[in-house]
């Protein structure tokens, strides 16, 4: 008879961050944060400034220590190694470039003080600066560039070192809005084509629904949901996840909610309308227009009910008429999480 085949051995996740806490004296800035990067995945960490995001990134990194808890990568524990021996490499906010240095001397540094022999490093900084669109440009001051070149130096620097995992804290933040879109889509492609684990802090939700495979929506220090874009958009699992991830109106008044949604709120629970389905209707409920925006493929109106205010979006096109009245095409019963506690 036959033996039975042993079973598959579970893979070690790219990341796996496990009951991580981190405090600032009297702050707990990140409180007991569990979570997950797959091998290969896109994961961005969201949220307001203030919730823990660039801390939990700074502990995975090595550049803070957690007072509780572990970080491991690719299986292995890395909670108390120094940054530099640690599989990653960081892509900074501020870009952290020497402004003394030369494009190609700023993108060989990471491997130079690893110890990579000067031909590796010749042959890694040619390759990387060619992946970000700016091949021929080792000898050019990297003070010269333009805002959105240094944004590439100091990607090709983190590519160059051939980590296993990505680092990014707000990485776009310093670009205008046409560049930064046109950034976007070109690292993202970029991480497609090399297959690195990438950890990415944003408190951006354009960003984060655009580039994730995976997005952690923070809070107050810890994660208050973890999904992909398109889950976490349409099935947010809280009123929090609903407001800040996509600008869902959220109804507390059982009476309003009611009526939108045509049937009992059930307890403990609030009603979240995306912008986009809330939309005039002759047999909607009532409401006063307070104003309207043009922002291009569509327009907002601020309407008041019953003393809250909502937002809708409809076509620019669409007149305002004398009287208005809404309703809810789509909608979703939240968990209310008014008072989270932080």
């Amino acid at each position: 008879m036959a033996l039975p085949s042993p079973p598959s051995p579970v893979p070690s996740p790219g990341i796996r961050i496990d009951g991580v806490v981190k405090r600032y004296g009297a702050v707990t800035a990140v409180d007991d944060v569990t979570l997950d990067v797959p091998e290969g995945a896109f994961v961005s960490l969201l949220g307001p400034s203030g919730c823990g995001k660039t801390t939990l990134l700074r502990l995975v990194g090595g550049f803070e220590t957690p007072d509780a808890g572990t970080v491991r990568i690719g299986g292995a524990d890395v909670t108390r190694r120094a940054p530099q021996d640690r599989p990653t490499a960081m892509v900074f906010q501020s870009y952290a470039l020497f402004p003394t240095m030369t494009v190609g001397e700023n993108v060989g540094y990471g491997m130079t003080v690893r110890g990579v022999a000067r031909d590796q490093v010749r042959q890694r900084t040619a390759r990387a600066l060619a992946r970000v669109d700016l091949a021929g440009l080792e000898d050019r001051p990297v003070a010269a560039l333009s805002g959105g070149q240094q944004q590439r130096v100091a990607l090709a620097r983190a590519v160059a070192v051939e980590p296993d995992v990505l680092l990014f804290d707000e990485p776009l933040s310093n670009l205008d809005l046409a560049l930064r879109e046109a950034t976007r889509a070109e690292l993202k492609a970029l991480q497609r084509e090399i297959g690195v684990t990438s950890l990415y802090v944003t408190h951006d939700q354009s960003e984060a629904l655009a580039l994730s495979d995976r997005i952690a929506l923070m809070r107050a220090g810890r994660v208050e949901a973890v999904g992909t874009p398109e889950d976490l958009y349409a099935d947010p699992p809280t009123a929090y996840a609903a407001s800040f991830l996509g600008g869902a109106n959220v109804i507390r008044d059982r009476a309003l909610a009611e009526r939108l949604a045509g049937e009992p709120m059930p307890d403990g629970h609030a009603l979240a309308v995306r912008p986009e389905a809330l939309e005039p209707a002759d047999d909607g409920v009532p409401v006063q227009l307070l104003g309207r925006l043009f922002l291009g493929l569509t327009a907002e109106w601020d309407v008041e009910v019953e003393g809250h205010r909502l937002r809708l979006w409809t076509d620019p096109a669409r007149p305002i008429p004398e009287t208005l009245a809404v309703r809810a095409a789509t909608w979703r019963w939240v968990s209310d999480d008014a008072n989270p506690g932080g």
